[in-house]
């Protein structure tokens, strides 16, 4: 009986420690959704992209992606993203929606451009590159280099 005493202890005291640790790495890591404005950018494809994911200028996370929705009239993807409060972005940004190396999900890269004129919340970014799909990018350079002569 007094086995499963210690046992017992020896197992709390194993997820007191695994829940510190949980709590320690939540709150030292960069996780979580930044709060902020928000801002819209439309693309013709986002394969890959999903809500949660950064959105990053020079590699520095400054934001999140909080939505994504079809515009039932043009078909193209409306993504929304919250952006830090701390920063104003020019009206010439440029977002574009880029992989996280070879085999690495999806993020959003802002590029700032250099006007003076910033962008508001819920303004639309109106330079966008869409998502590569590197399946068909693959595909047509296997099924093109069979078609080079010599």
């Amino acid at each position: 009986m007094s086995g499963n005493v210690v046992e017992t202890l020896i197992g709390a005291m194993v997820l007191a420690v695994a829940a510190v640790f949980v709590v320690f790495a939540v709150s030292t890591t960069d996780v979580g959704s930044v709060q902020g404005y928000e801002l819209i950018a439309e693309f013709d494809r986002i394969d890959g992209l999903n809500v949660g994911a950064d959105v990053r200028i020079s590699g520095i996370k400054v934001g999140t992606v909080i939505g994504q929705d079809l515009d039932p009239e043009t078909f193209l993807a409306v993504v929304r993203m919250s952006i830090a409060d701390s920063l104003q972005l020019p009206v010439d940004t440029s977002a574009a929606v880029v992989s996280d190396g070879l085999l690495g999900g999806k993020f959003m890269s802002l590029s700032p451009g250099n006007q003076d004129d910033v962008l508001d919340p819920d303004d639309v970014i109106k330079r966008t590159q869409g998502s590569i799909n590197i399946e068909q990018l693959l595909g047509k350079f296997m099924f093109s280099a069979g078609d080079a002569g010599p």
